[in-house]
């Protein structure tokens, strides 16, 4: 299958792009810079040149392929509603020219009080995010369009060697300026977590095999206390642990005030899809993000 990656050169794509290829799919990857399109290069991966505001450039990449996978996405969270925007805009254009193709966009885990989110759980999102339950939502009814159309939703931490600008990256670099590695509360909120190499696995598995309108759950650890992230950071980076207000980590502090465990079990019966990669406490024991 000839497969555009949006976000290929990105921390997903970059796990996701010899996933593919090791499968015998052809890729092309979408790149905004120099760097990053000598990223999809270096990787085997055809190079097409644009970024998210080229609808023209994105529609022209999808008619050329058998299917997408949609992974890019805005995370400066000063300008959260601008991302927003765009994803939609995106979205909009990719499934326009993908009437009998596959579809895959990410999106991320929801939030039930109480218990674990599953995949039957709509896609609801609070707060500045609000707006990527509307987008999961324009992606499912694509279906209705002929697409082929599935979600991807991806835990809190997607982790691994190599992490640098994700939410447990951005927190252990916060922990390091204010020299505490923080929690929120008693730390027993949980957040799901997914080795990277997993999550690209279920990527392909999705592509390749979900039916119209699938909710996936990319989810290796159910739900991972707060405070075991802290107590690791801490012994390893030799910082006290402690309790503080959420207001002293600003966005990060909302979220790790929050219980948002999530179940993969419907999407690893559905599909076979198996994590076995680490756990998000054996990668920080690691010392991957004591950098």
């Amino acid at each position: 299958m000839r497969v555009f990656v949006t976000g290929a050169s990105g921390w997903i794509g970059r796990a996701l792009v010899p996933e593919l290829l090791d499968a015998g799919h052809e890729v092309v990857g979408l790149a905004r810079s120099d760097e990053a399109a000598g990223t999809v290069a270096a990787m085997g991966a055809e190079v097409l040149r644009g970024d998210l505001a080229d609808l023209d450039v994105l529609r022209k990449g999808a008619e050329s392929a058998e299917g997408v996978v949609h992974l890019a996405f805005g995370h400066d969270f000063s300008r959260m509603d601008d991302a927003i925007r765009t994803d939609a805009a995106v979205v909009g254009a990719l499934t326009e020219v993908l009437a009998g193709k596959a579809f895959v966009a990410a999106s991320g885990t929801p939030m039930v009080p109480g218990r674990p989110a599953t995949e039957r759980d709509e896609s609801v999102f609070a707060g500045p995010v609000a707006g990527r339950g509307d987008i999961a939502n324009a992606v499912l009814h694509s279906t209705g369009r002929g697409v082929r159309a599935a979600l991807v939703r991806l835990p809190r931490s997607v982790h691994g060697e190599g992490d640098a600008h994700g939410l447990i990256a951005r927190l252990v670099v916060l922990q390091r300026e204010k020299g505490v590695a923080a929690y929120v509360g008693d730390g027993t909120q949980r957040w799901p977590a997914v080795h990277v190499l997993d999550a690209a696995h279920l990527f392909r598995l999705a592509l390749e095999q979900a039916p119209a309108g699938a909710v996936l759950h990319a989810v290796g650890d159910e739900g991972v206390r707060i405070r075991d992230v802290a107590e690791v950071t801490g012994r390893r980076l030799g910082l006290p642990v402690w309790s503080v207000a959420a207001e002293e980590l600003g966005f990060l502090g909302g979220l790790l005030a929050l219980d948002q465990p999530a179940s993969s079990v419907e999407t690893q019966e559905s599909l076979g899809w198996r994590p076995t990669r680490p756990g998000l406490l054996d990668d920080l024991e690691k010392g991957y993000y004591d950098r």
